[in-house]
């Protein structure tokens, strides 16, 4: 009883009160340094990068290092970034790149070799309609990345189950909503992906909380319910349909 009192309060919120839309354009960055080399591209983002990009208009949203070895805990950075516009985000990183203090810094910090194994990664994305507004703060705990790849023209009916029942039966499973958006890029899954973020207390109370979801009857009524309504699975067969990275936010992070 008193939890379903707790979902229909959920969804009475929801109904009572529209999201307003969030029109920035994120990028969501992924960093590989050379082994042994992340302490020092960490130092330099702590140093300089960071205040740099906001010198240049660009909004530190969070940063983060996997948890695991296997998602890259010793090389990997992955950060958020905020524009005003696409236009404004490629007049910022040619600002950025010119400045004399961000030549000088990078070439401080690869005195002893250069930073990274390779191109950085760089992916714009759009908030869906009903991501909450992402916020920076230290809501403590850990965060987990996950990316969703649709079968085709089935993008549309993965939205309408998280905004129906998927967010709501997360809350009640005490997950926290950070954030959820697509990629505004053909090559990087437009219309066939969802990136979105979650706060957990710990990695191990992430695990639990996705268990009890599952298990969850209004979940497993609600998934069998759009599988049935669009011809099956709404995501790719396995291991690209749904993938997760547990991350910790780095001590400069502004979301963490």
């Amino acid at each position: 009883m008193i939890r379903a009192l707790l979902l229909a309060s959920i969804t009475l919120f929801s109904l009572s009160a529209p999201l307003a839309a969030d029109e920035r354009v994120y990028e969501l960055r992924t960093y590989v340094a050379n082994p042994g080399k992340l302490e020092a591209l960490l130092a330099r983002f702590r140093d300089h990068t960071c205040r740099l990009f906001e010198k240049h208009g660009m909004e530190n949203v969070g940063y983060w290092v996997p948890l695991a070895q296997e998602d890259g805990a010793d090389t990997t950075l992955i950060y958020l970034l905020a524009h005003r516009s696409r236009e404004a985000a490629k007049a910022s990183f040619a600002a950025f790149g010119k400045d004399p203090e961000w030549q000088a810094a990078r070439k401080a910090s690869e005195e002893g070799g250069k930073l990274l194994a390779q191109q950085p990664e760089s992916v714009f994305l759009d908030a869906t309609d009903y991501s909450p507004p992402v916020r920076t703060g230290t809501p403590g705990g850990v965060f987990e990345l996950r990316t969703y790849t649709t079968v085709p023209g089935k993008l549309d009916a993965l939205h309408a189950r998280f905004r129906d029942h998927t967010m709501a039966l997360f809350s009640v499973h005490g997950m926290r909503h950070i954030g959820y958006w697509t990629p505004l890029d053909a090559d990087k899954g437009a219309g066939g992906k969802l990136i979105y973020l979650l706060g957990h207390n710990s990695r191990e109370a992430g695990l639990e909380s996705f268990a009890a979801f599952r298990a969850d009857p209004a979940w497993i009524a609600a998934k069998s319910a759009s599988e049935s309504a669009n011809g099956g699975s709404l995501t790719v067969p396995q291991p690209e349909g749904v993938k997760s990275v547990y991350l910790r936010a780095t001590d400069f992070s502004p979301l963490r």
